[in-house]
């Protein structure tokens, strides 16, 4: 196999103010101003991974112009000496209240990753991948000089065998994150080759007849930064219709950076992302919405919560749920939003718009359910609270 590719990684040079270097995930706190207006007093007027990201918030507003300023910070940082480079995989220790999750910092190659359903590639998406949103994140990254990734994989090795026979090597950072993030702690990975081997041992269709009875060799699934991954699969088509075939072997937009996780990790919970519609039709909503079955859902109006059946195929259930909320805003209107903790989705309903916190799909059947159904419904599941997520430490160089 050569899905896996050991990366050249920049980092901040020593010196940079970690703490105010690192931010959170773009795609998250999409409905909430005050999160990003905090993070950017935090990092003002210092090197910061803020000036190289496009948080989702802003998407709506004059996008071209925040556009062009990162394109430009970011040459700006690899000519002033922002970044040292290396050449290597990275363990991440991440602790968070959940506990400490580990993760390896490694590339792919995205020709062996697909995003269309049904596909049988060693990477693949887990949800359903919505095409419209990839164009507005192509125009990021079609003209970046570097990515940053928040994609998270997961890979399935409930023995342990990846990280139980890694050699830890130097620190290359540890500090508390900001915006209540916990603390990160990077190392150097010193037998990369045999991480990386005991990586493919797990994508081995003999292993998945015996766990799953399905001949068939998958070696990640996405978790998290779906759209991110099927951006820069996208972006690379369309940079290779102008290369020679020598060109495409090691082209640096060929590859995508990543953290790969078990998904055994005991501090890795799954949680579910709830639904926040934005309409001042809230009893219309409510009274037309139909939930049944026996998992316990929440319908989320004024900052009140009332308890709803959901269906015990939570899949299928969100489905539903997702073509109703289509329907409804396609007849009267309003915005839906996606968000990741249900105390934030209930203070959002205070001002207006209703939410439906969800129930979680239990993480042990996650590799089955890709298996044998391809992709779930999207945004079916987080790793983690928003504040839990990846944030961005590392970069590559992808031109």
């Amino acid at each position: 196999m050569n899905v896996i590719k050991i990366p050249r990684v920049l980092l901040p040079a020593d010196g940079t103010d970690m703490h105010r270097w690192a931010v959170n995930a773009c795609d998250q706190y999409t409905s909430d101003e005050k999160y990003w207006a905090d993070v950017e007093g935090i990092t003002r007027g210092v090197p910061s991974a803020f000036n190289l990201i496009f948080p989702e918030i802003y998407l709506k507003s004059q996008p071209e112009q925040r556009i062009e300023r990162i394109n430009k910070m970011m040459r700006e940082y690899l000519s002033g000496g922002v970044f040292k480079e290396r050449e290597g995989l990275i363990l991440v220790e991440r602790t968070t209240p959940s506990g400490t999750r580990t993760g390896i910092v490694l590339a792919i190659d995205l020709e062996e990753y697909s995003f269309e359903k049904g596909a049988k590639t060693l990477v693949r998406s887990t949800e359903a991948t919505i095409l419209e949103r990839i164009p507005p994140r192509v125009e990021i990254r079609k003209n970046a000089a570097l990515e940053m990734p928040h994609a998270m994989l997961l890979f399935d090795d409930e023995k342990n065998v990846v990280l139980g026979g890694l050699k830890r090597g130097d620190t290359l950072y540890d500090f508390d994150l900001m915006m209540n993030g916990g603390r990160v702690k990077g190392c150097a990975v010193e037998n990369p080759e045999e991480v990386i081997n005991a990586l493919y041992s797990l994508a081995d269709g003999a292993r998945a007849v015996e766990r799953y009875g399905k001949d068939e060799k998958l070696l990640f699934a996405v978790g998290d930064g779906n759209h991110s991954l099927a951006t820069a699969k996208t972006c690379w088509e369309n940079i290779k219709k102008g290369l020679s075939e020598a060109e495409k072997q090691d082209h640096p937009a060929r590859f995508a950076l990543v953290e790969a996780v078990n998904i055994y990790d005991p501090a890795l919970e799954f949680k579910p992302i709830h639904r926040y519609v934005k309409t001042p039709r809230v009893e219309e909503f409510t009274a037309g919405l139909k939930t049944s079955c026996g998992s316990a859902a929440y319908i989320v109006s004024k900052g009140v919560r009332s308890e709803a059946p959901f269906d015990c195929d939570i899949p299928q259930g969100i489905r539903a749920l997702d073509e109703y909320i289509a329907r409804f805003t396609a007849r009267y209107g309003g915005e839906v939003d996606y968000i990741h903790g249900g105390d934030e989705l209930t203070e959002l309903t205070r001002k207006e718009g209703v939410g439906i916190i969800l129930p979680a799909i239990c993480k042990d059947d996650f590799f089955r359910l890709i298996l044998e159904g391809g992709n779930l419904p999207r945004k079916t599941f987080s790793m983690g609270e928003g504040d839990e997520k990846r944030y961005y430490i590392e970069a590559r160089k992808i031109v």
